[in-house]
């Protein structure tokens, strides 16, 4: 009987759980459906750009914005772009407005944010930027703005950028955690953190000369924009002259301090309305969804997006680049007659160097059959450069991060720990000297250490053959310039890894003019899935997970979470993966 009842109310349960699902997503299916008509945008309008929001490769919708109106979907970077592009000639469209000026994206990704923005001035509509908090990169994209004006007694930052790696050496000493490190070229300091407790030489040298050449692009154009040399914007940072908004004013890196009402009456003026009249403001989300982007042609040029950790299997979502479904979606391309080239979109600090070999042959194949050209992101480097380093033609912005063409792999042992911290010791048989090497609970001995650092060597080896042979340069060269080195776009044109500067905008030009096709129409690939897709595969209820979690700890402390979960995927596994954490404010 109790068995009987045990069954009886487990079944109930699980009816009520999936029945609870299935009018989620029926609700979901026809709020979505209810909102499906696209929003009108009326006549002076202003488009609001938040610089403080991420901007992903790609737009997701939100899973609770079946749910709740205050939910919007996220839009992507390119999106954002096309809908900058398109508001150049739309009519309802008076001017942009730049708020919240504290970005957390990465400056490539600022870059392409502001080369359009740039170009949106030419059709002489305004662009306005303001914010009570605004940090260095928030004033780079703002910059470009006819006016930036800030709060009064608000923040503004300038001192220059730098770059703070965290290491856990001393941690693990404490622990008695011993760190198992083999890695191929000097300047692969994706090891560091675990086996150093401060900056290598070689790479406080990279980070140094990187660091530079970044701040030196922002440097240029703010200074084109602003009117004032670099000069005298580098001395500004060193005195650390600019303690406050009006030092900021005084030194005509803004155009005022003003207050939210003040700002607003300089637009209402630009839209030509009362000041006492609402402005129309339209944001991004809404205008996604209100207007459709011109996308029509005979041909189709596949855009790829390699977005995240490369990692071995199957798994899908956002900010991981799977070996299996990114080979199938590369083969789906190739495959299709109707793709005529294909735009490999990499933004990815690298990760397992079979994932990454899975890919790159691939991508090799499809050459044979049509040409492929990859435009970088914030970063391509290491797997991320492997990957992309086969292309017919490479772009990358001015301040991408590239290179790193190095290997290593980590195999923590952990004996000391589980035995003198947790009283665990561990005792077994095996039938050969080798059937445990890959263990945690001892460490290795002389003759398995030496097997992994042939193993890593022959990795690095097998990675700079295919970059010299992609590149069509010598394998000595390829050395001179590997060793794990980091690299800026501007200097990976220089020393070879990449062919030109540009956006993905010139990157697909660049394949439709190999393709020889005068009439082609872009598609992303992975296609983001809707709401039903994102319930199905499971990825809603991570994503509500990760959208109130992020709520409750903040994005600084999320992200510092994101890295450590990132170490798991370190461990056994052959890496071709730049510096763990470069993080430049």
């Amino acid at each position: 009987m109790r068995s009987f009842l045990k069954v009886f109310f487990a079944s109930l349960l699980a009816l009520i759980i999936f029945t609870i699902i299935g009018v989620m997503v029926l609700i979901g299916i026809g709020v979505s459906a209810a909102s499906s008509e696209a929003p009108a945008i009326a006549e002076k309008g202003v488009l609001v750009l938040d610089a403080s929001l991420p901007l992903p490769e790609q737009g997701q919708e939100n899973p609770l914005s079946a749910f709740t109106p205050d939910a919007t979907d996220v839009v992507g970077l390119h999106d954002v772009i096309a809908l900058i592009n398109y508001a150049k000639t739309d009519d309802n469209i008076k001017g942009i407005y730049i708020r919240n000026c504290y970005s957390p994206n990465g400056l490539a990704t600022l870059e392409e944010l502001r080369t359009a923005l740039a170009d949106f001035k030419k059709s002489k509509k305004f662009i306005y930027a303001y914010s009570d908090i605004m940090n260095q990169k928030g004033y780079y994209l703002s910059s470009v703005a006819d006016k930036v004006f800030a709060q009064p007694e608000g923040f503004f930052e300038w001192g220059g950028l730098s770059s703070e790696i965290t290491y856990f050496k001393q941690a693990l000493d404490r622990l008695n955690i011993q760190p198992q490190i083999f890695y191929a070229g000097k300047f692969k300091s994706a090891t560091e953190p675990f086996r150093a407790d401060k900056m290598s030489p070689e790479n406080r040298l990279q980070t140094s000369v990187f660091i530079n050449e970044l701040y030196g692009k922002m440097l240029i154009d703010i200074a084109a924009d602003r009117k004032i040399d670099t000069a005298t914007l580098r001395n500004l940072a060193n005195t650390a002259a600019i303690r406050t908004v009006r030092d900021a004013v005084d030194a005509k890196l803004l155009d005022g301090a003003r207050y939210d009402d003040d700002v607003k009456t300089s637009l209402a003026n630009k839209v030509g309305i009362k000041p006492s009249e609402t402005i129309n403001f339209v944001s991004i989300s809404k205008y996604h969804k209100a207007v459709t982007i011109p996308n029509d042609g005979t041909d189709k040029i596949a855009i790829i997006v390699a977005n995240g950790d490369i990692m071995d299997g199957e798994q899908e979502g956002n900010g991981v680049v799977t070996s299996n479904v990114f080979k199938n979606l590369v083969r789906k391309a190739r495959l299709d007659d109707k793709v005529k080239a294909i735009v490999l979109r990499v933004n990815s600090p690298g990760g397992s160097a079979l994932a990454s070999d899975v890919i790159w042959h691939e991508i090799t194949l499809a050459k044979k059959e049509k040409p492929v050209v990859v435009s970088m992101g914030d970063v391509a480097a290491s797997g991320g450069y492997y990957i992309a380093c086969a292309a017919d033609s490479v772009f990358a912005n001015h301040t991408t991060i590239t290179g790193s063409i190095g290997v290593f792999t980590i195999l923590p042992n952990m004996q000391g720990f589980l035995k003198d911290k947790l009283g665990v010791t561990f005792d077994g048989v095996k039938t050969g000297p080798y059937a445990d090497m890959l263990t945690i609970t001892r460490p290795l001995t002389t003759a398995e250490q030496a097997l992994m650092q042939t193993g890593v060597e022959k990795t690095y080896g097998t990675f700079k053959k295919k970059v010299a042979d992609g590149r069509k340069k010598s394998v000595d060269y390829i050395d001179s310039i590997a060793q794990g080195r980091v690299w800026t776009g501007d200097k990976g044109v220089t020393v070879g890894l990449v062919d030109r500067i540009g956006t993905l905008q010139d990157a697909v030009a660049c394949a439709a003019r190999m393709a020889k096709s005068k009439s082609y129409k872009v598609r992303f690939y992975p296609e983001a899935p809707d709401f039903l897709q994102q319930v199905l595969n499971g990825n809603a209820v991570n994503n509500i997970k990760t959208q109130v979690l992020k709520s409750e700890i903040g994005e600084a402390q999320w992200q510092l979470l994101n890295k450590t979960k990132q170490v798991q995927n370190l461990v056994g596994v052959t890496q071709c993966r730049m510096p763990f954490d470069i993080s430049v404010r």
